[in-house]
């Protein structure tokens, strides 16, 4: 077993159980038990649990061990197609069928109940993710500047992405199991983008399919 190999063990092993029980309750032991590692590990690749913590849910928040790098954009790639990519590598990211569980059970105790390594995520994931957002709306809005209406628009083409991640049991209950699984990638990020270029101004507005499509089973006539 590779030194990478122990690091990713203890990081899922810390993940599951720091989004089960919460970080007070679990031991570094327990970890190293789950992991098959020694605990002398966590010392060499975190310092301590804390930053065994901080390694987890920046793997729950990147599904990446290492850090998430600058997007590299082609030449010919406008303003909106930038866009578009960004709203479909953050679909891509959170709905990945292969991610474990614990990912989404860390972030959202985290998010409920945040403790001090909140403050290291959003400075060292989350914001740099917003000034690319918001460096693509500058270039779709020229002169807009970083105030409360450009973070409430950053805020809304996100929570649109956040919602199929959180939301999907809700979303196969009212659409039906063929409705839900209609909803490819490719769908949801040309419906989110053609939804948030439309709000800006930047876009036709959203065309309503009138079409009759049947209820899904168990819907209520």
């Amino acid at each position: 077993m590779t030194l990478e190999d122990i690091k990713t063990r203890l990081i899922d092993a810390a993940g599951e159980a720091f989004a089960e029980r919460g970080y007070e309750a679990v031991g570094v032991r327990e970890i190293c038990q789950q992991a098959s590692a020694n605990v002398a590990a966590v010392n060499y690749h975190f310092g301590d649990k804390r930053g065994l913590y901080v390694a987890a849910l920046r793997h729950a928040q990147s599904c990446s061990v290492e850090e998430m790098k600058e997007p590299v954009w082609p030449p010919d790639f406008s303003p909106q197609d930038k866009f578009r990519a960004f709203i479909h590598a953050m679909l891509e990211s959170k709905l990945a069928p292969e991610r474990p569980r614990w990912h989404l059970e860390l972030m959202l105790r985290e998010m409920t109940r945040p403790t001090d390594a909140c403050r290291e995520i959003v400075e060292d994931y989350i914001r740099p993710m917003a000034q690319t957002l918001f460096s693509i709306l500058q270039e779709m809005l020229p002169g807009a500047t970083l105030n409360q209406q450009t973070w409430l628009i950053g805020f809304s083409v996100v929570a649109q992405v956040l919602f199929y991640q959180l939301n999907q049991p809700i979303v196969r209950l009212l659409m039906g199991q063929e409705g839900f699984e209609s909803l490819t990638l490719d769908v949801l990020t040309d419906h989110i983008t053609r939804y948030c270029l439309a709000a800006i101004g930047q876009g036709p507005a959203v065309a309503v399919d009138t079409s009759a499509a049947p209820a899904p089973q168990g819907a209520v006539s």
